[in-house]
């Protein structure tokens, strides 16, 4: 095994995993890639309704999920360790301030095990929209974050209406066109969503 191999063997099995996922390497270190299909344990999946969760507070106050409710919803799950979660973040700033700002809130939950690691990226960063940081993985199993980042459309009532693994540059064409289809602006019409029995978010791109 080479240097970069003995590093990432001696990382906690939790923080392999994710970020084995994350960059493609999880058939170097045996480890079978989860199908999106899989779900993780409680997700609420395409078509269903979020269940209530408490948001620990990040760079702001904590409060519960549901007083989100009555406007449609991006959540955004990332990690400070995930350089794809790092790459788009700027462009969900550009979003959430941009000339779409006034159809949804966006939102970030972070995945981070240790708190301290999560706020000082958003230091860096300069993050001016809520994040929040999970706990005993409730947020991460609920959304389906089998992959990071994942993104998360939600609409007023709280139902979940898209799940977009992968980084994405979330105020570009491609994406504004993605949000249009299930945000739509007042007045417009949303694509019908069914309720999801299988699949959950595709694989991100690698």
């Amino acid at each position: 095994m080479t240097g970069r191999g003995r590093a990432l063997a001696n990382l906690p099995s939790r923080v392999r995993r994710r970020l084995a996922l994350a960059i493609g390497l999880a058939p170097w270190l045996g480890l079978a890639r989860a199908a999106p299909a899989a779900g993780t344990p409680g997700e609420v999946r395409v078509g269903q309704v979020l269940r209530d969760a408490t948001l620990r507070g990040l760079n702001g106050p904590t409060r519960q999920l549901s007083s989100y409710r009555g406007r449609p919803l991006i959540i955004n799950v990332w990690a400070s360790w995930c350089a794809p979660c790092r790459a788009e973040m700027a462009s969900l700033e550009r979003l959430a301030w941009g000339d779409m700002a006034e159809r949804f809130t966006v939102i970030g939950i972070s995945t981070d095990d240790y708190i301290d690691r999560a706020q000082a990226w958003l230091r860096r960063s300069n993050a001016t929209i809520n994040h929040y940081i999970d706990h005993r993985l409730e947020l991460e199993h609920m959304l389906g974050a089998t992959h990071l980042p994942l993104t998360v459309l939600v609409d007023a009532s709280g139902r979940v209406l898209h799940k977009e693994a992968g980084a994405r540059e979330w105020d570009g064409p491609e994406a504004r066109r993605l949000i249009e289809r299930h945000l739509p602006p007042p007045g417009g019409r949303a694509r019908p969503v069914p309720v999801s029995t299988g699949s959950a978010a595709k694989p991100a791109a690698r």
